[in-house]
């Protein structure tokens, strides 16, 4: 059984060695200076974050990855793809000005940002893998260009997929906007009209004008316009929109997995996540909700998968703190060792992905926590 290994390190620090410091070190321990970076056009993938979210990264590391990797030779620059949905990081414009004001511009993180797919979502290339969803990925063409691959994941949960990690940051975060149609075409929602209160959210705030208050003052999907997007999902508050009937997370999950793979075909590749301020949705929303489990670490691997499971293990393993979704639903509990994402989101299956992407040949889901 092949095992790879996840090159962990804790947040504690001294005067001689900060986090930044701390991030550099376990990326050497991991064996990144065996990736040839001479010369070479290297992808740093990363969430810029919707303003008013400040879960996201700090430009610091990206920063002082750039100038790593510089040190290196290589030609190093940001990147992330625009989205489906409606926001300020549909288009290259308003996405460049998201990115500059949460610091990801020349003078904060040292290195220049390009969006991956282009002005308005249609730069990609399609990338034959023949998988069993997905025959061939729509992937931003800047992602397609680069040498290597970089990942730098923010590990936190999501409402449709369980949890975003490294799968989920180059499976979908890759993705063309017409990537991301396909990746959320199988997993259109339904409204539970009992719950519906007429807020209005969804129908504010769906991009593609497919949802509306009905007669009754409910709201009504009208699913030829509906691209799955899950943005009304992960909007209301009252569990009035939900996924539809069906295995849709697998499904979404299993397509992820696929343009993962699509990213990374015959590119050298290397991947870091955060596991910190662990939100329990997106960066992609204006808000981030009260984090879950204490901070915990920086992690590093050559394998996304086992990246993903050490992740996923270690907020397993993490108390709750108080004053979270957590705390507020299960006030009593002791939830040590319990599937946090799974709790919130119940109706995903993150597991089902690194499955799949396990399968595929992306890596494995057996690790060795290696602690620096």
């Amino acid at each position: 059984m092949n095992t790879s290994k996840v090159y962990f390190t804790n947040l504690r620090t001294t005067p001689t060695s900060n986090l930044l410091d701390k991030m550099e070190r376990v990326m050497k321990r991991a064996g990144i200076t065996t990736i040839d970076f001479k010369d070479q056009f290297v992808a740093i993938k990363l969430h810029f974050g919707e303003p008013g979210n400040l879960a996201y990264i700090r430009p610091n590391y990206a920063a002082r990855l750039a100038t790593f990797l510089r040190g290196l030779g290589a030609k190093p620059f940001l990147t992330d793809s625009n989205t489906l949905y409606s926001g300020r990081r549909s288009n290259a414009v308003d996405h460049l000005q998201s990115a500059m004001e949460n610091g990801f511009n020349p003078i904060s993180a040292k290195c220049d940002v390009i969006i991956a797919d282009g002005l308005k979502g249609t730069d990609y290339r399609e990338v034959p893998i023949d998988g069993e969803y997905c025959q061939a990925p729509k992937i931003g063409t800047a992602v397609v260009d680069a040498d290597i691959i970089i990942s730098m994941n923010h590990f936190k949960g999501h409402e449709q997929s369980g949890f975003g990690g490294a799968l989920k940051n180059l499976g979908m975060g890759c993705a063309s906007v017409g990537g991301k149609l396909e990746l959320h075409s199988a997993s259109q929602p339904v409204v539970a009209k009992s719950n519906c209160v007429s807020c209005n959210i969804c129908v504010k705030y769906c991009a593609h004008d497919a949802i509306h208050l009905g007669e009754d003052r409910k709201a009504v999907i009208n699913y030829d316009a509906c691209v799955g997007c899950g943005q009304c999902v992960a909007l209301c508050q009252y569990s009035a929109a939900i996924m539809g009937d069906g295995d849709t997370s697998e499904r979404l999950n299993y397509k992820i997995a696929e343009y993962t793979k699509a990213v990374l075909l015959d590119k050298p590749h290397f991947h870091i996540s955060f596991i910190m301020n662990v939100s329990p949705e997106c960066d992609c929303w204006n808000h981030n909700d009260a984090a879950l489990v204490p901070d915990i670490g920086i992690a590093a691997s050559f394998d996304p998968v086992a990246l993903d499971q050490a992740c996923a293990d270690l907020v397993t393993q993490a108390p709750v703190l108080g004053g979270n979704w957590i705390a507020d639903e299960h006030p009593h509990e002791h939830l040590e060792g319990c599937d946090k994402f799974h709790l919130i989101h119940p109706e995903t299956n993150w597991k089902a992905g690194l499955e799949h992407a396990e399968k595929i040949g992306i890596g494995t889901m057996n690790y060795e926590l290696i602690t620096v």
